[in-house]
């Protein structure tokens, strides 16, 4: 009996991969369990694996039910009905829940809460469904629905001449690189933390055994530290940046002041014979466009250097696609991913250490220097200026002139 047991239980392993479910029960209820006789029922349930109910119904099945259609399987009609067959208005309250217009509605529970599964279902249960959570995973995904986060894509208001400008700035850069003139893109990093603080991003580590960081984002007073503003200027000919990294304030002294840097550390040995400098910034923070500093401040470099310096603008709400956005910024981050900043060495170092595959090297200074805010300039400073503003938008192209 044994043996039979063992020899049974080879046999449906190797029939249940090759037979659909009307063909293995009938092979089990109308063949071998008729066949064995008293007991036989129980005996072919127990190795094939199936309930004997399942069993009984297969013994039964050929005389009380025709020749199945092609295909079938079960009879018409068999099976549980689906919750929605059952709830006729169970899929449209759920989608008035989570549609966008009715959602907004201020009365409803689900207007100021995450729409999770379980709110969901105790929401459509208020509203006399009998519905399970994991009934409400299944219909969301019936209703093709899936997490998402937010996605940055609305840049503001669209300025009628925003694409005129790309085009402007595009042909002054081309320009300077067919003259072999320097061209640069300039910006400022988001501030960060100095400290044994939790830095985004992930990084190989033995399992169970993670950098520890603390717990709150305080700023330690005792070692010192606080933030850093990284100032970053990337030539787009050369292919190299430069990063001050400020540990005051972000202002348009700082600004001026990284780019000085750079000139005297990398730009002047690389064009030795320029006379002019383009720069490309966006239309905000320190070297925005209405910022009375910045162009004070370019004056003077200007006057410094002995360099005519152009300078482009991006129009509102377009700062990403500045060069130094994803040419530079993106791969700082990339490098020191999950490692806590802890001191102003350590960031200078990360930046100073960040390469690409294409070959670009960035260097990083640290500028330990006092850049106080609220500076003003008067309308007498202004007149000035040297500034000659393009016939093409002033506001965002203009020059200056060195003395």
């Amino acid at each position: 009996m044994e043996l039979t047991a063992t020899a049974m239980r080879i046999k449906y392993r190797r029939l249940s991969t090759q037979l659909d479910e009307r063909s293995l029960r009938l092979c089990a209820a109308a063949a071998d369990a008729k066949m064995l006789g008293y007991g036989g029922v129980s005996f072919v349930a127990k190795a094939a694996g199936l309930s004997r109910t399942t069993l009984y119904s297969g013994a039964s099945e050929p005389s009380s039910q025709e020749p199945s259609e092609p295909g079938r399987i079960r009879r018409p009609g068999g099976g549980r009905k689906t919750k929605t067959d059952r709830d006729e208005t169970l899929l449209q309250d759920l989608d008035r829940l989570l549609d966008p217009v009715t959602r907004g509605d201020p009365m409803s529970p689900l207007r100021w809460t995450c729409k999770s599964t379980p709110k969901l279902a105790s929401e459509l249960k208020v509203m006399g469904h009998e519905v399970s959570q994991a009934t409400v995973w299944r219909l969301l995904d019936e209703l093709d629905y899936s997490m998402q986060s937010n996605r940055k894509s609305r840049e503001g208001g669209s300025h009628s001449d925003r694409n005129a400008q790309f085009e402007f700035i595009n042909s002054s850069v081309k320009e300077f690189l067919r003259r072999g003139l320097p061209a640069i893109s300039v910006d400022t990093k988001k501030k960060e933390l100095v400290g044994e603080f939790k830095n985004a991003g992930q990084e190989w580590e033995k399992k169970g055994s993670p950098t520890l960081v603390d717990v709150y984002d305080f700023p330690n007073k005792k070692l010192g530290v606080g933030k850093v503003s990284p100032y970053g200027v990337y030539d787009m000919a050369r292919n190299e940046g430069w990063v001050s990294v400020g540990i005051t304030h972000d202002t348009a002294e700082f600004a001026g002041e990284s780019i000085r840097r750079w000139w005297l550390r990398m730009g002047q040995l690389a064009y030795p014979n320029a006379k002019e400098l383009l720069i490309t910034s966006d239309g905000g923070g320190s070297n925005g466009v209405r910022v009375r500093l910045w162009k004070v401040v370019l004056q003077k470099l200007s006057d410094e250097l002995g360099l005519t310096i152009q300078v482009r603008h991006f129009p509102p709400g377009t700062s990403k696609w500045n060069k130094i956005e994803h040419r530079m910024f993106c791969h700082i981050t990339e490098n020191w991913r999950a490692r806590p900043l802890v001191d102003y060495l350590t960031v200078v170092n990360l930046i100073s250490h960040t390469q690409t595959s294409k070959g670009r090297s960035i260097r990083a200074e640290l500028d330990e220097s006092d850049y106080p805010t609220g500076k003003t300039v008067s309308d007498e400073q202004m007149a000035k200026l040297r500034i000659t503003r393009d016939a093409f938008h002033g506001e965002w192209n203009y020059s200056f002139s060195p003395a």
